[in-house]
């Protein structure tokens, strides 16, 4: 009776009833920013309107949910340089309707080979600085817009990259919460070499409703589209990164451009009470998701009830946990042999819960071995009238990236390299030729071998606890497809990292605003430091396919420019 009435509570603290996902919900929760979006012949899901209406004009020209994905992409690194743009790396899921299956990209670049260990080791470093020359990889993204384009692409890439084209010519409106962190990012990066050029028109960051160009974009753009990823990765792309980066006190040459390729891998995936959860293998950080549901699978959440202290701090402890494996063992496989299959196993899941005390929060847990807390990135979902559905996410990291501007091209180059540990008996210590351990993780739901959603959460260590936030909102509490995505968040910040950190003091429970304030003087109670408000929440994008109806199903981050929409 006790667990019937706690359910009762929850719901009606939410305001959401519990529902069969392609059902309806109870309007005017309170949680709720906007309705879902529903459209029957395709959805596009983008952090940025003008993205989101690109990817739908592409799938009305007859492009697919991939051409449609790429030519948001472009956009966004034009629109949204706070978060990413052709100078990062990108990873995507794409479910293919025709064969039922799903493929996974990796298409991250790896560390420069003339950059050694010991490099850094003479200049007295204790790691990777996050911005200047030495963090900087090599981008992948292009080469991964060419791969996703060559298997599942339609349209021509001209046609593909026209609208980014254009509005990098003619100019586009920046938007109000870009503006805020482009602002944020000018004192930081104005000192490094052909930023402020291209960055800072009029001596300064572009504010909110301000017209932006960036022809030097669109001359890039155009040299993509008529040359392919030859054209960026061996011409004179290729020729001015390189000679920019050694006039500079970088380390990346045109022979590691050239040498640089994306890889195929397969998905990996775990059932959560009869979904199956599909992320990609490290390099990436996609299996804390996993294992973490793993480990929450065990316990009656929804009895619990959302928001309260039992289930916040078996989140954060199962968080933690988690992100001890993550600290000793994400990497790149190419180095090392991962114990991945043990680690998103439910025999392993059940060993980690019972170290789990529901009375009292850890301050450490047992494994090896902290810094990147904060990652900015866009996260976009594309789905087209055949039914094919991409899950993608693309960055620079640290925001714009390590401030490497070459000149004549308009983009900055990333900072990825800053994941590396500088410890040589580290899986993730810095090597020539190497990718480092990355932030960034498209996610997949299928059901009955059906695709049923595509989502993902940007923002760093965010991601995977986000990832598991929204599936349990909507499989444990109820919550439709938006208020999952507007509920708000817990973010646990200080575990053990790949970078080297260790976690000796349990670290800190962010909890944003909305969560109530008998369950934060509840976990304090259990020992936890507790932080309320702030940000650092994430960014959520996602389309659920309504197999009753034959319809999609859009949301967007509440907490982003951006929306969902369809047609």
């Amino acid at each position: 009776m006790n667990r019937v009435y706690n359910a009762f509570v929850a719901l009606l603290i939410l305001g959401s009833a519990v529902h069969a996902f392609a059902g309806d919900r109870i309007t005017g929760s309170p949680l709720a920013t906007r309705s879902e979006v529903i459209a029957a012949h395709g959805m596009a899901a983008t952090s940025h309107p003008l993205a989101t209406q690109i990817a739908l004009d592409i799938l009305k020209r007859g492009g697919t949910a991939v051409d449609a994905a790429i030519a948001a992409n472009a956009a966004l690194g034009l629109m949204e340089p706070t978060g990413n743009g052709i100078g990062g790396d990108l990873f995507a899921i794409v479910w293919e309707q025709k064969s039922r299956t799903l493929q996974g990209l990796n298409a991250s670049g790896r560390s420069p080979r003339a950059l050694t260990l010991e490099h850094f080791k003479k200049a007295g470093l204790s790691k990777i600085p996050s911005h200047g020359p030495l963090p900087v990889s090599v981008p992948g993204a292009v080469d991964g817009w060419f791969e996703l384009h060559r298997k599942f692409g339609k349209l021509a890439m001209s046609e593909v990259l026209a609208p980014a084209i254009s509005y990098a010519e003619n100019g586009f409106p920046v938007t109000e919460l870009i503006a805020y962190y482009w602002n944020r990012s000018v004192p930081i990066l104005e000192k490094y070499p052909g930023f402020s050029e291209v960055f800072m028109p009029g001596g300064a960051a572009p504010q909110k409703g301000q017209i932006f160009k960036n022809p030097l974009l669109a001359n890039t753009y155009r040299t993509i589209a008529k040359q392919g990823r030859d054209g960026f990765y061996t011409g004179e792309i290729a020729q001015t990164i390189a000679a920019y980066m050694q006039a500079n006190g970088g380390f990346l040459s045109v022979e590691d451009l050239a040498a640089h390729r994306s890889d195929w891998v397969e998905p990996l995936s775990t059932d959560y009470r009869g979904y199956t959860v599909w992320e990609l293998p490290p390099n990436g950080q996609g299996i804390a998701a996993l294992q973490m549901l793993n480990i929450l699978e065990g316990y009656d959440l929804a009895s619990m009830g959302f928001g309260s202290a039992d289930y916040l701090h078996l989140l954060t402890e199962a968080k933690k946990l988690v992100f001890e494996d993550r600290a000793r063992f994400y990497s790149d496989p190419a180095f090392n042999e991962l114990p991945v299959q043990q680690l998103i196993s439910k025999d392993y899941a059940t060993k980690q819960r019972q170290l789990i005390d529901m009375k009292t929060a850890a301050q450490s847990y047992p494994t090896m071995d902290r810094i990147l807390e904060d990652g900015d990135t866009i996260y976009l979902t594309v789905a087209d009238s055949a039914g094919n559905m991409v899950s993608l996410i693309q960055s620079n990291y640290r925001g714009m990236g390590s401030g490497m501007t070459p000149p004549g091209l308009g983009f900055i180059l990333q900072d990825r390299g800053e994941l590396f540990s500088l410890d040589p008996g580290h899986f993730n210590v810095y090597a020539p030729g190497k990718r480092p351990f990355h932030t960034i993780i498209p996610a997949f739901v299928t059901k009955n071998n059906e695709a049923f959603m595509s989502f993902g959460l940007m923002g760093g260590a965010m991601q995977p606890q986000g990832h598991v936030q929204i599936l349990v909102n909507m499989i444990d509490f109820g919550m439709n497809l938006q208020v999952a995505g507007d509920a708000p968040r817990l973010r646990h910040a200080g575990s053990s990292q790949p970078t080297g950190d260790i976690m000796t003091d349990g670290g800190i429970v962010n909890l944003e605003t909305g969560f109530a304030a008998a369950a934060v003087t509840e976990l304090r109670k259990r020992g936890h430091t507790v932080n309320v408000g702030g940000s650092g929440y994430g960014g959520y994008q996602a389309i659920m396919k309504d197999r009753v109806n034959s319809v999609y199903v859009g949301a967007s981050e509440s907490r982003k420019d951006g929306h969902a929409a369809g047609y």
